[in-house]
């Protein structure tokens, strides 16, 4: 399987579990919104300090899977991922990239994208992009 056979069902299934490394090689894992975006499983985190950011910024490498509503069809992209943050990433690159990543996880509208943005720079909202390497999964 390729991205490309894999990207409808991301952009239609949210529901996702980001697998990063630990310093000591031990996986963690937790749950995020995802979808897909040119080209890129994606997701936001609203918490920079978080466990998985400072384990993708020692260690890109990660997998994303993307399940159904009722896990009976599932997707896992395993690649490295490229963090975009409001201190690596020019303010107005940064506010469009979030907006576009969160139309990509969410297929709706924000109801208030003043407020989005604002609450993203608060919460030093980071993007993570992940470059398919290897993408697997069941399909019906």
């Amino acid at each position: 399987m390729n991205f490309e056979d894999a990207r409808p069902f991301m952009e239609s299934h949210h529901r996702g579990v980001i697998s990063t490394r630990r310093p000591d090689g031990a996986t963690h894992s937790s749950i995020v919104v995802c979808g897909a975006y040119e080209g890129h499983a994606a997701f936001v985190s609203v918490y920079p300090r978080s466990q998985k950011i400072r384990n993708l910024r020692r260690d890109p490498r990660c997998t994303v899977l993307a399940v159904s509503e009722d896990w009976r069809q599932w997707v896992s992209v395993e690649g490295s991922a490229a963090l975009f943050d409001y201190g690596s990433t020019d303010a107005e690159r940064m506010r469009l990239m979030l907006r576009r990543v969160y139309m990509a996880c969410s297929h709706t509208e924000h109801p208030s994208w003043e407020e989005y943005d604002q609450a993203m720079i608060d919460q030093e909202a980071v993007i993570v992009l992940v470059a398919p390497r290897r993408v697997y999964g069941l399909l019906r």
